[in-house]
This record gives C-alpha cells, sequence and structure tokens, in this order.
C-alpha cells in the first residue's frame, strides 16, 4: 500500500517527528521506533540506507544531525523492483 510511517530522528535517538499512516498503539510504535532507530544508528555512511525490519523496508538518509527515515511495506518494494526489470 505504500509508505508507512516517516521519522525524523537527531543522533542521540530521540524522535522529532513521527507521522503514520497505519494504526499502530502508542506501545507498538514506541518498540517499532526504538528498534528502528538502533538498526539506523548502528551502520556507519558506507553501509546500504535500506534495512528489513519486521514486515517493512526502512529508507534513511543522515542529513547534518537528523536521520530521516521512511517505512514501506517489503511486498511493495519487491513488486516494484520485478517490474521495472
Amino acid at each position: 500500500m505504500g509508505i508507512r510511517f516517516i521519522l525524523m530522528v537527531n543522533k542521540q535517538g530521540q524522535t522529532r517527528l513521527a507521522q503514520y499512516y497505519e494504526y499502530l498503539t502508542l506501545e507498538e510504535r514506541r518498540a517499532l521506533e526504538g528498534e528502528i532507530v538502533r538498526k539506523c544508528l548502528a551502520c556507519n555512511e558506507q553501509q546500504c540506507s535500506f534495512v528489513e525490519h519486521r514486515n517493512y523496508k526502512i529508507v534513511y538518509r543522515r542529513y547534518a544531525s537528523l536521520f530521516f527515515l521512511v517505512g514501506v511495506d517489503n511486498d511493495e518494494v519487491n513488486f516494484s523492483i520485478k517490474s521495472i526489470f
């Protein structure tokens, strides 16, 4: 279905902006954000900007002291790539 959430996080791991396009409880959101942020902050700049987590594919980019993270459906990304080739 497309984009599931957008997060903006600083280098300390504090969420500055969170927008969800599907319903998740507050506890689910906190757990998801914590897991994803830890994964993305642990990666260095030479690694790929795509991370798979649960049933999401996370695309992230660091700009200055902020990380921009976008979560999309894992199945949709695979379908889009296959339809291109």
